[in-house]
């Protein structure tokens, strides 16, 4: 019969309390060294503080407008980057319809004003031959 060995009760022990202190003391020691945004904000020179002052609110809005498409996206079946793809491509495709969209109202207005150009001249050259308009 063979004899059960002896449990090593110190070395599991010496185990247990270094990966506690690896698991609990590093992170701790990382947030610790780590600087907070108000430290490197002030380790910035002066133009590079201004600068930053002045993007950080568009930089804010740009992040809430991608969090937002972010759960829109997340709404659908579909990966998100298939219904991103979609939605770049349907903005595209509003673009192109919106530019040409444009293009015909462009071309309305200039087809009126050839139309009302002609009608104007047609009158005007009526009116001088009848002595109307002349002032003498």
């Amino acid at each position: 019969m063979a004899t059960k060995k002896a449990t090593n009760w110190k070395l599991w022990g010496k185990m247990l309390v270094g990966g506690g202190i690896f698991c609990v003391g590093g992170p701790a020691f990382t947030m610790w060294v780590s600087p907070t945004e108000e430290e490197l904000f002030k380790r910035y020179n002066p133009e590079l503080q201004a600068r930053s002052l002045a993007n950080r609110e568009k930089t804010q809005e740009e992040f809430d407008q991608f969090v937002t498409k972010l759960k829109e996206y997340s709404k659908s079946n579909k990966p998100i980057w298939t219904v991103r793809d979609e939605d770049i491509e349907r903005q595209k495709q509003a673009r192109v319809n919106e530019q040409r969209r444009r293009e015909a109202d462009l071309r309305a207005q200039q087809a009126a004003m050839r139309k009302e150009e002609r009608s104007g001249s047609q009158g005007a050259a009526s009116s001088d031959a009848q002595g109307v308009g002349h002032v003498g």
